[in-house]
């Protein structure tokens, strides 16, 4: 009996030596033999791997990497990139065009997010960059310097089928044809639109114009004196969207020239409506200026120049 413990005893000792010996020696798992630590990640793993990005960075990366609307054409006649503080009024104004056109003409959808890069047209379809102008004239008709309707071209498919009877050619075969005849618009020279101008207001001037400074012309008076119409034309703005111009009226008067009426305390016509030389369009004031005063800008397809040569004496 008493050699029984120590029996035992040599068996325990002899377990614990056999699985130390396990222990000591290195055994891969089958899983691992086969390789697939160095497998790349199934993709539901990979999305959640501290390796791989995150999701909210991935999508950044990718909209910085997109190319910006328009930059196809950046540096090209009649085109604008966007810098930043521009806003499309801002745009419409340093290019003599309504902001409506330039949004229609760019595809915005919204006008109101433009982006820093963004290229948008700012010359009409129907118009190059030196301000030649082609499109079809009508017999017996007039250039009104609109944009013209597409018209078809003669063998084309569209005008096949706007002749009865004749069907259309097939478009593995179209027939070549000419271009439509056009009649150019020479590009328009200052003071050739023979616009009848008018002072916008009976105060004396304070500011003559400077280039690179006002603009325009400051014309002063007291709040509520009538701000008139220089010429013909149509408003193609009225709002106070232009930081420092206040509430301001925008009239253009034809593919050359167009005016700015800023300052003022009161606006009298809205966008799109037509006026007359001579007109109440607003009344003046001081907005997001320092004392009562009218600011007059005359523009030549976008560029200030000096009323006061426009203007008729006093």
């Amino acid at each position: 009996m008493p050699n029984k413990p120590r029996s035992a005893l040599y068996l325990t000792l002899g377990a614990v030596l056999v699985l130390s010996g396990c222990a000591s020696t290195t055994h891969r798992a089958p899983v691992e033999d086969r390789g697939t630590a160095s497998r790349p990640l199934p993709a539901s793993i990979a999305a959640t791997s501290a390796l791989a990005p995150a999701p909210g960075a991935a999508a950044a990366e990718a909209a910085a990497l997109r190319p910006l609307p328009g930059a196809e054409n950046a540096g090209k006649p009649g085109y604008y990139s966007v810098k930043p503080g521009d806003t499309l009024i801002r745009i419409g104004l340093e290019n003599g065009q309504n902001w409506r056109d330039i949004a229609r003409w760019s595809g915005l959808d919204n006008p109101n997010a433009i982006e820093i890069g963004q290229v948008l047209r700012v010359v009409p379809p129907a118009a190059d960059a030196n301000g030649v102008v082609t499109r079809p004239v009508a017999p017996g008709g007039r250039v009104d310097g609109k944009p013209a309707a597409a018209v078809p071209v003669a063998g084309t498919a569209s005008a096949a089928a706007a002749a009865p009877g004749v069907a259309p050619p097939t478009a593995a075969a179209p027939a070549p044809a000419p271009p439509p005849a056009v009649a150019p618009v020479a590009a328009p020279r200052e003071g050739d639109e023979d616009v009848n101008w008018a002072w916008p207001a009976a105060g004396p001037v304070t500011t003559p114009f400077d280039d690179n400074k006002s603009k325009g012309l400051a014309i002063g008076g007291r709040a509520g004196d009538p701000v008139l119409a220089a010429a013909d034309g149509r408003v193609v703005y009225a709002g106070s969207g232009l930081r420092g111009y206040g509430n301001l009226v925008i009239v253009k008067h034809n593919a050359t020239f167009l005016t700015a009426y800023a300052h003022n305390q009161a606006l009298l016509v809205k966008e799109d409506q037509v006026v007359r030389r001579g007109q109440r369009i607003a009344e003046m004031g001081s907005s997001d200026a320092e004392k009562v005063q009218l600011h007059f800008e005359i523009r030549r397809q976008g560029k200030p120049i000096d009323p006061a040569r426009l203007l008729p004496a006093r």
